[in-house]
């Protein structure tokens, strides 16, 4: 595989210069589009179909307008995403260097302005203050005990079923796949009490950028900053309280937007992660028979959706510290760019067959890479491993409810998701949450074991052969050799 130069501007090698009408002529909101593709509006329907009209026509990296007709880069190439997110020194994800946000032209009235606005988290911050607070956050994770918090995964999973499996009937996506994530990572945080629909809808509104979003933005920002408080005066042994008294001393507000982040990071990518694994396994025959037949584990089901389509399809954003090049496209500095997770997962150049099997390789883009890297990666593939594997032991029967060209999708920029995934199945009776597996009894055994079942007397047992007698050992004729005598000596003659 070949990769593009990544070499910055004033090098041996001279970069290209700008196309016409690319974002780093500077085009403003009131300025013609010049030419450039939007990523909203009439025309970017299809996102994925967009990506590769703008490949084929820039290669790697492609100029293209969000809304308001804000310039920005979308990077489409593996190597050159790859190269974006570990090289610091180039990129970074603090917006204050953007020049569309310094300008004013991606401001606060910007419709992504909560994907655009700077906060003093640690996706935004950079050096020092990066390493404090991605610190305190990778600090509290590794204090998760993963055992127990797949058994609480595999309960939550069996009190969702529970809830439709004697219907026949659900729809996997609102009764499922919306339900779980928020279930476990409430547990995880030390709020289970605070799980119920209204969490799950208020997260989902909120990040779908509706017009009830900051509302509902307001109600979780209240219940995290409620239960930092909370946490604060009565520490106890959860993700949060580890979060409080790790060495890096984040304040109560850095703590409850560090809890917002992981909170929604977490559960938009693992709801569209589940959705979009059910939805293979229940559309696609080959991967079904496939696990059926033991040639894949539901965890490589997982990774294959994680290639074809990962939860966020898109990240706003990463912004050039300096002139360079990528993609042999000219950056300038305070350019924006978009890490294209979508587009690089279809990469021609890793991946010129888009049916064949990744199965074994986890060098797609879904999780990032580099200093931001997603810290909970581990979390939100255990809560799709064990949900998916336990939802199917509990309906093995379990089919799609419609055509497949009826399935909806809600897309946006950053994410693609199933609107709702109808199944039908046997009824089945509930089970107890918490009953444990109970080992079946050795069933009895008979104590003569016979061929036939024609006589009812018990088999007699046949005589057992007598060995021989061993032949007494005659001495040779003449000398014995050292190896005979010792022999004879050993037996005893």
């Amino acid at each position: 595989m070949t990769t593009e130069s990544h070499s910055p501007a004033g090098t041996e090698e001279p970069a290209f210069g700008p196309p016409p009408g690319c974002p780093a002529h500077g085009i403003g909101p009131g300025d013609p589009p010049g030419g450039l593709r939007r990523l909203y509006g009439p025309g970017a329907e299809d996102l994925d179909a967009l990506y590769e009209k703008l490949r084929a026509e820039h290669g790697a990296v492609a100029p293209v307008l969000l809304h308001n007709d804000v310039p920005i880069w979308v990077v489409l190439g593996h190597a050159e995403n790859l190269h974006m997110v570990s090289t610091p020194a180039h990129y970074a994800r603090d917006s204050r260097l953007w020049t569309a946000v310094r300008d004013g032209t991606a401001g606060a009235d910007h419709p992504l302005a909560p994907h655009i606005a700077w906060q003093p988290i640690c996706s935004h911050a950079e050096g020092d203050e990066h390493l404090r607070l991605r610190g305190a956050v990778t600090g509290a994770m590794s204090t998760i005990d993963f055992r127990s918090l797949r058994r609480y995964i595999n309960r939550a999973t069996q009190r969702l079923v529970n809830a439709f499996c004697p219907l026949g009937k659900a729809d996997l996506v609102g009764q499922f796949a919306e339900h779980l994530p928020m279930s476990v990572l409430c547990e995880i945080i030390g709020m289970p009490e605070d799980y119920n629909d209204r969490m799950v809808h208020a997260t989902r509104d909120l990040l779908k950028g509706t017009d009830t979003a900051i509302a509902s933005n307001e109600y979780v920002m209240g219940l995290l900053t409620q239960h930092t408080l909370r946490r604060r005066a009565e520490p106890e042994d959860d993700f949060t309280s580890h979060l409080i008294n790790h060495p890096a001393r984040l304040t109560d507000d850095e703590v409850a937007q560090h809890l917002r982040l992981v909170l929604l990071a977490a559960y938009e990518a693992t709801a569209n992660l589940i959705a979009n694994v059910l939805r293979m396994l229940l559309t696609d025959p080959r991967f079904r028979a496939q696990l059926n037949g033991g040639q894949m584990t539901v965890p490589e089901a997982v990774e294959q959706s994680l290639w074809n389509e990962p939860p966020f399809s898109a990240v706003l954003g990463y912004f050039a510290k300096q002139e360079t090049e990528l993609g042999g496209q000219r950056i300038r500095k305070g350019d924006g760019l978009l890490f294209g997770i979508a587009p690089g997962n279809v990469d021609p150049r890793i991946r010129p067959d888009l049916a064949a099997s990744m199965q074994g390789n986890r060098s797609h883009l879904a999780f990032g890479g580099g200093p931001h890297e997603c810290p909970g990666q581990d979390i939100g593939r255990a809560i799709a491993d064990v949900g998916v594997d336990a939802l199917l032991l509990r309906l093995p029967d379990v089919e799609l409810d419609c055509d497949e060209s009826d399935l909806r999708w809600r897309s946006t920029m950053s994410s693609r998701h199933l609107v709702d995934l109808p199944v039908r199945f046997e009824p089945k009776p509930t089970q107890d949450v918490m009953q444990r597996p109970a080992v079946r009894a050795l069933p009895p055994q008979r104590s003569h074991w016979q061929v036939t079942t024609d006589s009812t007397e018990p088999a007699v047992p046949a005589p057992q052969p007598t060995a021989p007698e061993p032949a007494p050992v005659t001495p040779p004729a003449g000398r014995l050799g050292a190896w005979q005598r010792l022999l004879r000596w050993w037996r005893g003659y």
